[in-house]
């Protein structure tokens, strides 16, 4: 990623007097953009769309707000539940067009969050590239929350992607949000560093671009960081990979969600050995699908905001 540079004047000490040249003063160097909103869209009763002109990331993004019920101008005091989307495809929208968050938030007293991520942004600040950890916790509640009267108090979830995001964000900026719960999850990636490698390859993304040289994966890896999550509530929920109570019929085991399942185990058990408390739904059989999402973070809810 490009950094700006404050270039600082070297003054050149002689004996006699000095040039104009020499003795000029640098020219001024502009400060760092500030990120601003620069669209806001009433998509329902309850739900806004805000563009924001982003400079850690370099571009333009989305973020959906919907607020509680009742919510109103100059209201003030409201908690905040940030939504983490998954990788690949569909975006911050999915959690707004599938996961029924109208539905399931409509009695809640938060005013609930959903930021776009990148397709396979992964919550990160890329080495080379767009800086995703910096929109989400700098640019986004400084615009975000004052304008919707949020106060101190924050919880975040997700799902796949998002759920990794959830608990490294949660990880990385303590005393930031009270709760994290993470669904189907990618809670420990070094599990599989080469398959990881792969994944990533084939949808463009170069691992050391991301997360570095393996050895510096564990400050991104929610297993490596579960000591650091002491003192936030935390859920965590995954299936089996082989077709549940909500899918459709019969079909072939679900590989990803299999492999979900065991970094969830490892992450677990990281969680007990550092002394960390998670409330785990490790429900068998299911898929890497959106109808057990759903109801993941139902069952999440009382924890998230109690």
């Amino acid at each position: 990623m490009k950094k700006i540079v404050t270039w600082l004047a070297l003054v050149v000490m002689a004996t006699g007097c000095q040039s104009t040249a020499e003795s000029a003063a640098p020219p001024p160097v502009r400060p760092p953009a500030s990120a601003v909103v620069v669209s806001h869209e009433a998509v329902d009763g309850r739900t806004d769309k805000l563009v924001i002109d982003s400079p850690a990331t370099g571009g333009r993004r989305s973020v959906w707000v919907v607020k509680p019920a009742a919510w109103k101008p100059g209201s003030t005091g409201w908690r905040a539940l940030y939504l983490l989307h998954g990788c690949c495809a569909g975006g911050g929208w999915d959690w707004l067009r599938t996961g029924e968050v109208a539905r399931l938030t409509a009695r809640l007293d938060a005013v609930v969050i959903v930021p776009e991520g990148g397709s396979m942004g992964w919550y990160a600040d890329w080495r080379d590239g767009p800086a995703w950890e910096t929109f989400h916790l700098t640019e986004v509640p400084r615009l975000v929350e004052p304008r919707y009267g949020v106060g101190t108090r924050r919880a975040i979830a997700g799902f796949s992607m998002g759920g990794h995001g959830a608990f490294v964000y949660a990880a990385r900026h303590p005393g930031v949000f009270e709760a994290a719960a993470s669904f189907s999850g990618v809670l420990d990636t070094r599990d599989d560093v080469p398959g990881y490698r792969a994944f990533m390859a084939d949808n463009g993304v170069d691992t050391e671009d991301l997360w570095g040289d393996p050895s510096a994966w564990p400050e991104h890896n929610p297993a490596d960081l579960a000591g650091r999550l002491k003192g936030v509530r935390l859920y965590a929920s995954a299936g089996d990979g082989e077709p549940g109570p909500l899918d459709h019929g019969d079909g072939p085991a679900d590989r990803t969600e299999a492999a979900i399942m065991r970094q969830n185990l490892n992450f677990a058990r990281a969680a007990e050995k550092a002394g960390v408390k998670v409330t785990t739904d490790f429900y068998g059989n299911g898929t890497h699908t959106w109808p057990y999402w759903i109801r993941s973070f139902e069952r999440a809810l009382p924890l998230l905001l109690p």
